[in-house]
């Protein structure tokens, strides 16, 4: 039984990552021990019939096997992931089983696919990245570390998405298009052209609207 402690207790740990993770606990042996969460307001409190058992610094106090990071911010979910990789903890990923995913997809860890999502043949997936309920993965993609793709989020074959990028839900990007790292495409955009790393894009068709400070 691999014991997993949920590094996160907002509203994506509660309503994807831990329906998520009790969806897969039959097949795959999970046991969930509880959340930790950096809200001291929430020490003590149960979610979803979980304890709240202190700040995320406390990990090492608790018996676990393994952790996911459930936290929706992705610069937030990244400086988490990266600080326990570099401690070693072991770091699952999860799978809804209600999620179609083609038998040569290449996952990274502390990946979450939510069900209804559908990931198609050559496409390579990073470490730490959200498929979002209802999304579709076209062929050979190609999703950076970090990424969160949002419910409805269509991608056509050969999309690039790069590290930390955010894609709005609805989006839809067309084959062989390029989001550049750390960028953020708005709720329901189209995506005809390349978008550069940094910025915000919003509209059909997508255009940036600002330019962000690259930062982590």
């Amino acid at each position: 039984m691999i014991r997993v402690m949920i590094l996160g207790a907002g509203g994506h740990a509660q309503c994807v990552v831990a329906n998520l993770l009790r969806a897969c606990e039959a097949g795959a042996d999970y046991q969930l021990v509880g959340f930790l969460d950096d809200n001291t307001a929430l020490a003590g409190t149960t979610i979803m019939g979980l304890p709240v058992l202190g700040t995320i610094a406390r990990l090492d106090e608790f018996d676990h096997d393994a952790v996911i990071v459930a936290i929706g911010n992705n610069r937030a979910r990244a400086r988490i992931f990266e600080s326990v990789q570099a401690r070693g903890e072991r770091i699952v990923n999860a799978i809804h089983p209600m999620a179609v995913l083609a038998p040569d997809v290449r996952l990274g860890q502390g990946v979450m696919v939510a069900a209804g999502v559908v990931v198609n043949t050559g496409t390579v997936i990073g470490d730490n990245v959200i498929l979002s309920t209802g999304c579709t993965v076209g062929h050979h993609n190609r999703i950076g570390d970090h990424v969160h793709i949002a419910p409805g989020v269509h991608l056509g074959g050969d999309v690039t998405i790069g590290e930390g990028a955010m894609v709005g839900i609805g989006t839809a990007i067309i084959p062989q298009r390029t989001i550049g790292e750390w960028s953020v495409i708005g709720a329901g955009a189209v995506v005809t052209r390349d978008i550069p790393a940094h910025v915000t894009a919003v509209g059909v068709p997508a255009r940036v609207i600002k330019r962000h400070e690259p930062q982590r």
